[in-house]
Parts: C-alpha cells; sequence; structure tokens
C-alpha cells in the first residue's frame, strides 16, 4: 500500500483516497484497506458520510469502492484534470447506518 487517508472539511462527511503500485494490483489489498479505513473512520471519527472519486477511466479503482459497501451516487463532468485531459470523476459514498 502506497497511502491512504481520510480528511474532510464537513463535520460529519469525509472523503477516502487511495492509492497502490502497479505491482500490487488485482490482489484485493486495495479493497480490504478501504473497507478498514471505513470501518475505523465510523467507529472512532464523528463521521455519517464518506465518499470517494474515481477517474472515469479507471473501473478497477470503482470496483474497490463497491466491493468496499460503496454505492454509485453520479457523475462530476469535467471536475479534474489528468494527465493534461480534462476529465470525469465518478461519485462513490457509503453512510453509516443509524447516523443522524
Amino acid at each position: 500500500m502506497r497511502g491512504i487517508g481520510v480528511a474532510g472539511v464537513n463535520r460529519h462527511s469525509a472523503e477516502i483516497g487511495y492509492w497502490l503500485g502497479e505491482p500490487f494490483w488485482g490482489q484485493g489489498i486495495a479493497t480490504k484497506a478501504v473497507r478498514a479505513l471505513t470501518e475505523y473512520a465510523f467507529a472512532h471519527l464523528d463521521l455519517v458520510r464518506i465518499y470517494g472519486t474515481v477517474f472515469e477511466w479507471n473501473p478497477a479503482s470503482a470496483r474497490v469502492l463497491e466491493k468496499a459497501g460503496y454505492t454509485y451516487e453520479g457523475r462530476l463532468r469535467k471536475s479534474v484534470t489528468k494527465d493534461g485531459k480534462i476529465i470525469d470523476q465518478l461519485l462513490y459514498a457509503i453512510v453509516r447506518e443509524g447516523g443522524n
């Protein structure tokens, strides 16, 4: 695992991000890490919602969030510049059950 974290400007909502080196792809490492961090964040932080975005051309990253229990919420059109191109991001989120 190269990096994973949760941060947020809204008190009860935070963004999750992750990056995994290519030699480790396809081993379930990112999914396990996202699940573990999500469980920890809901148990120890005052969060109700965690969200993450995925570049439109990265279905493997979208699958990581889906397998970790995140739900597709929509497409953020032309929302980021990557490799010199303006592209869409896909928005995923998970909401803590029983959250206010």
